[in-house]
């Protein structure tokens, strides 16, 4: 629970057909089939015509569910479950069918009636954290790869395409070799020969890119009525989602069955570059970004929440498509992945399409364990980060994981704090004083390692950040001495119960919510049981988190600081 979601910690790709900007291209492919017998290759190809013509029936017949931008009909009111004491409903007692299949992944069934869609979450437990220095960024920029398109779709020719995908990893690879001979200064002789080869590699990716059908993958969902198709890389997880009309549900299987066999990394180096633009623009130029980049990695000395998610532009601008492919292969096996159904279908239905198109797929590898710890730390650290911009500080302190007893009692605190108009520093120094534009606390950058409590503020003129840290850590003081009132701590259980409540409306909201449950903490019923426990704590509970946790010598300091005039 947060008061404000850290977008610069996790990386949503854009909507299809609105801000993504490039068209899919050509790129190097896992060939499952390099080593089959003609046999194989002949049952390849009755495959893909299979697979061709069930795509052309379920885009053909004219869709039942709304389409985007169309009057939607309302989202199904949550089912009629028992309640507890206090009136709320049990999100543990909901109808959920757990399916393991033989491959390890784990599907969650959740058949409602009301309006004809279905949503699908598609989740893989590997994330930022999983990645190593020299390879960061990797998992996000295989989540943009992942939307390329297969053997039998985005592609006129694909054997065309993978003759091109040798050619331009081989001058890649030249490019690398080049770079790796001069790490200082590089002479101009090889600085000339690296621009004949950049430009050689931009000649070989156009020619692939001929042999593609652009967005194919995108449109396929789209003409059958889907919305909301995006996908998402954390620290600990990447996801996949999409809502699709009712009568179309059995397309998703077909398009993931597809699409976790046979991937194409099409276009790879121009998306490649897409994603450092992307770094360009949210952290680069970006002083919010910048911020929150230095901020984490002074708090983060040795674990790897100090890595930002996008990666660092060194570790991209190496990244070859054989990396990806080997990441590909060895993590997004069905064994790390979760798949939450929420909807209007027939589980019977639904469970034999899963045994189709998703059993049938081969395990991979389990995600690298991640054994750093940080170090417990000894003295504040600050950092400073000068901008042409006006100023904002960041401050954080190490808290326990999500799974702590004490995780609820400062999500409590947090909300206490920020969550809200009438919380303590939002009335304090937006409402009252007018110190601060805005004020917020979150909990992050990940949840299953121990994080960082932190608080974001943005002074209003003439106030300084020193001014709004001070009064951050009056009132932190004050909870510790004398704990929140119990109308505090009544006022956030209020607005536990109406969360909990809204959240069992949304298909989406649901789908998503089993799945991160469920590939986080091993259990959908999980964060259920977390909001029992968060309508739990009490004001002594949060008055001892208060002094437990707050101390200057594990506090991480970061400050956006203006750039002075040059002779000021």
């Amino acid at each position: 629970m947060s008061s404000r979601a850290h977008g610069p910690s996790s990386a949503v790709r854009p909507t299809p057909g609105t801000t993504r900007v490039p068209a899919p291209g050509a790129s190097s492919p896992l060939d499952p089939l390099r080593f089959a017998d003609r046999g194989r290759r002949a049952a390849e190809k009755g495959r893909r015509f299979a697979l061709a013509l069930a795509l052309l029936v379920a885009v053909g017949v004219p869709a039942t569910a709304p389409v985007p931008g169309a009057a939607q009909t309302p989202e199904p009111e949550s089912p009629p479950l028992q309640a507890d004491p206090q009136g709320i409903s049990l999100g543990e007692r909901l109808p959920v069918r757990e399916m393991e299949l033989d491959n390890g992944m784990r599907v969650l069934l959740l058949p409602r009636r009301g309006a004809p869609t279905v949503a699908f979450v598609m989740k893989f437990a590997v994330g930022g954290i999983h990645e190593h220095l020299g390879t960061t960024g990797v998992a996000h920029l295989l989540e943009h790869m992942l939307f390329k398109g297969t053997e039998s779709i985005g592609t006129t020719d694909v054997q065309a395409e993978r003759e091109l995908f040798r050619r331009a990893d081989a001058i890649h690879d030249r490019i690398l070799s080049l770079r790796s001979a001069y790490p200082g200064a590089i002479p101009d002789s090889a600085r000339l020969e690296l621009d004949r080869l950049r430009d050689s590699l931009t000649s070989v990716e156009d020619s692939a890119r001929t042999f593609v059908v652009s967005n194919e993958f995108d449109r396929i969902l789209t003409r059958a009525g889907a919305r909301g198709l995006n996908a998402t890389t954390s620290n600990e997880a990447t996801t996949y989602f999409v809502e699709l009309p009712a009568n179309r549900a059995e397309l998703f299987f077909i398009l993931e069955g597809d699409r976790m066999r046979r991937p194409v990394f099409r276009e790879f180096y121009t998306e490649r570059d897409v994603v450092m633009e992307e770094r360009r623009m949210r952290v680069e130029s970006n002083p919010a970004g910048a911020l929150y980049e230095a901020h984490l990695g002074a708090a983060f000395t040795m674990h790897p929440y100090g890595v930002p998610v996008v990666g660092y532009r060194s570790d991209l601008e190496t990244l070859r498509r054989a990396d990806i492919a080997r990441y590909y292969r060895d993590f997004y096996g069905p064994n790390n992945a979760v798949l939450a159904v929420v909807g209007d279908f027939d589980p019977e239905q639904v469970e034999a399409w899963v045994r189709r198109d998703l059993e049938p797929i081969p395990r991979g590898l389990e995600p690298p364990a991640v054994h750093a710890v940080e170090p417990r730390q000894r003295g504040e650290r600050r950092v400073e980060v000068v901008w042409d911009a006006e100023p904002s500080v960041r401050i954080g302190w190490h808290v326990p994981a999500v799974t702590h007893s004490d995780a609820p009692a400062l999500a409590v605190l947090s909300a206490i704090l920020t969550g809200g108009r009438t919380a303590r520093l939002h009335r304090r120094l937006v409402t009252e004083e007018r110190k601060a534009s805005s004020i917020f606390s979150s909990m992050g950058p990940g949840e299953l390692h121990p994080r960082l409590f932190q608080i974001e503020a943005t002074p209003i003129h003439p106030t300084t950040t020193e001014e709004l840290e001070a009064a951050v850590y009056e009132e932190i003081r004050r909870i510790a001495k004398e704990g929140p009132t119990e109308e505090e701590v009544e006022r956030v259980r209020n607005q536990i119960a109406a969360s909990a409540i809204r959240r069992l409306r949304s298909n989406f909201g649901l789908a998503l919510q089993l799945a991160d449950s469920e590939t986080l903490l091993g259990d959908w019923r999980a964060t259920f049981r977390a909001t029992d426990r968060l309508r739990n704590v009490t004001s002594r509970d949060v008055q001892r988190v208060a002094g437990a946790y707050f101390e200057a010598r594990n506090r991480t300091v970061a400050t956006l600081v203006p750039r002075r005039p040059e002779g000021s």
